[in-house]
């Protein structure tokens, strides 16, 4: 058969491809650099999953003077889902793992679009024809969906080694009159790899991370064209692989059986491949402690919406899933603990080949540290941009006394031992909501008559305090004369005798001004409060 006459046949009028490659130079790099893709279907949301390939494709990227783009692979028009690709993109942004150059929130940035492999269309026609000319690939007619049953039984048949590749894919071996009447009938045709493989023939398969694994060589016609006229992510990623230069593709293990067919492509289509690395997959333990995949329908964590609207730091998450990723983090991190999340080198070496398992009690930990790091102007802006989008009344509080808010953040913050009981910004209305409105008393929390009786003392006598020596002087003043034991070794000798301890006083104080048995140093709320705050929340408390 006169191959390029075929190829002339099924794609008429498309660019030669030298003419498309003269339109994608080498890039301009450091020797070393790395170029890295995201490329996700816009299918749903980002899921954690996507998220860790993409952090590993960021870091490396970034580590090596090299370049991040992000590419829309969106070919699945069934199975998209409109604005999933922004939703991907803003997460992207928020978490600060943003690409460079791709297809991005403001339009396309760089030099090797279209990103979207919508737009692209004309570009894998002319490889497809391409591989027609040279006998490599074929129209196929046959997969319809009326003989659908048919086509598993002969594929049954072909994976059992009972049947040929003429066998099972029959259009290899119609002559051109039979192409061009089954053209002339309206009938449709994908285009099908010519494959050289055999059942039974094994190939070595490098991945980066792996080393070398031997698998089954891919042996079926795979699909490279679908009767739409459009490529499925096995003809397609390639050809955005080696027109955009990409040097490493960071994806989910469950990609690994297929690499086979994806490398025979890039073989077919004259391409040296990218490097692979295939990611482990995250799992959860259940409640029988086995691992399960973390999914989309039982999971909310599995979507990295769910940590922004908790209100997880962006470094917290991030050093959290560097933690998944790399067993050296952890120990860079304490080493270097002021030291930025880019600073942290990842390589092949130091990147887990386990399944990871996601534990939430483990993320709130390494939260806490990171949020324990930051200073109090630092967790008012971050708060401040989280209530902005979850919590509108409680940002209005936040815009209306900023310093105030500031000095509320800073308690027990910003000495040798901050404070690390606050993992998420989600918790701080509720955990600081004494210090923004007045607290509802408890009576039954406490001896109501003890506790009035001591408030309305403590009113009489106070005075705003110019120092803690002086203010805590006073709370003893008026305990003592209310019989509260001055001498706690005294008071534990023989409790009955007293009232209370100076403890016991400072806790009345800490309920009439918190609502709380527990709460940061008294002088300090007392000082935020300020005196007539202070005076009247006492007052309230005794009504």
């Amino acid at each position: 058969m006169d191959q390029k006459r075929l190829a002339e046949l099924l794609y008429p009028n498309v660019k030669e491809v030298q003419e498309i490659e003269k339109a994608y130079p080498e890039r301009n790099l450091p020797k070393g650099a790395e170029v890295t893709r995201f490329a996700p279907s816009p299918t749903g949301y980002l899921h954690i999953g996507h998220f860790f390939s993409a952090l590993i494709d960021y870091q490396i990227a970034l580590s090596s003077g090299g370049v991040f783009y992000f590419r829309c692979e969106d070919t699945d028009k069934k199975r998209e889902i409109e604005g999933a690709d922004k939703i991907a993109l803003e997460m992207l942004k928020t978490l600060k793992v943003y690409p460079t150059e791709g297809w991005l929130l403001d339009g396309e940035r760089g030099d090797y679009g279209p990103y979207k492999q919508s737009e692209r269309v004309e570009i894998y026609k002319a490889y497809a024809k391409k591989l027609v000319s040279e006998g490599k690939a074929f129209p196929c007619f046959c997969k319809k969906p009326e003989n659908l049953a048919e086509v598993k039984s002969d594929r049954a048949k072909r994976f059992d080694g009972s049947a040929t590749n003429e066998e099972y894919d029959p259009c290899r071996n119609l002559t051109f009159d039979e192409i061009v009447s089954k053209i002339e009938r309206g009938e449709k045709f994908a285009l099908r790899l010519k494959t050289h493989g055999k059942d039974g023939d094994r190939i070595k398969v490098r991945d980066v991370q792996k080393g070398e694994v031997e698998m089954q060589a891919n042996a079926k016609d795979v699909v490279l064209m679908k009767e739409n006229g459009i490529p499925p992510y096995a003809f397609a990623h390639p050809i955005d692989d080696h027109l955009m230069k990409t040097t490493l593709v960071v994806r989910g293990e469950e990609w690994l059986p297929s690499a086979p067919a994806h490398l025979e492509i890039f073989e077919a289509l004259g391409f040296a491949a990218p490097k692979y690395f295939h990611t482990p997959l995250i799992s959860k333990l259940n409640e029988k402690g086995g691992r399960e995949k973390l999914s989309k329908r039982k999971h909310p964590e599995a979507d990295m919406r769910f940590f922004v609207k908790e209100g997880y730091p962006v470094d917290g998450i991030k050093e959290y899933i560097l933690n998944l990723i790399s067993s050296d983090f952890e120990p860079w991190r304490t080493k270097n603990p002021t030291d930025s999340l880019s600073d942290f080198k990842i390589s092949a070496g130091n990147i887990t080949a386990v399944m990871p398992i996601f534990d939430i009690v483990k993320l709130n930990d390494v939260s806490k540290n990171v949020i324990a790091r930051m200073n109090a102007r630092q967790v008012y802006a971050e708060v401040l941009k989280w209530a902005e989008s979850f919590s509108a009344e409680f940002a209005s509080k936040l815009k209306a006394r900023p310093e105030y808010c500031v000095q509320v953040f800073n308690i027990d913050r910003e000495g040798p031992k901050p404070r690390k009981d606050i993992f998420k910004w989600g918790m701080i209305e509720e955990y600081f909501s004494y210090m923004f409105h007045s607290p509802k008393i408890d009576g039954a929390a406490q001896d109501k008559k003890k506790f009035e009786r001591f408030i309305s003392a403590y009113l009489r006598e106070f005075t705003f305090p110019e120092d803690k020596d002086s203010w805590f002087a006073q709370v003893k003043e008026v305990a003592g004369k209310l019989g509260y034991a001055l001498d706690n070794k005294v008071y534990k000798q023989n409790p009955d005798s007293f009232e209370g301890n100076v403890a016991k006083a400072c806790e009345h104080i800490r309920i009439a001004l918190t609502g709380r048995k527990d709460a940061p140093d008294l002088f300090t709320l007392i000082t935020i409060l300020g005196k007539d705050e202070v005076v009247k929340r006492l007052k309230d408390s005794i009504k």
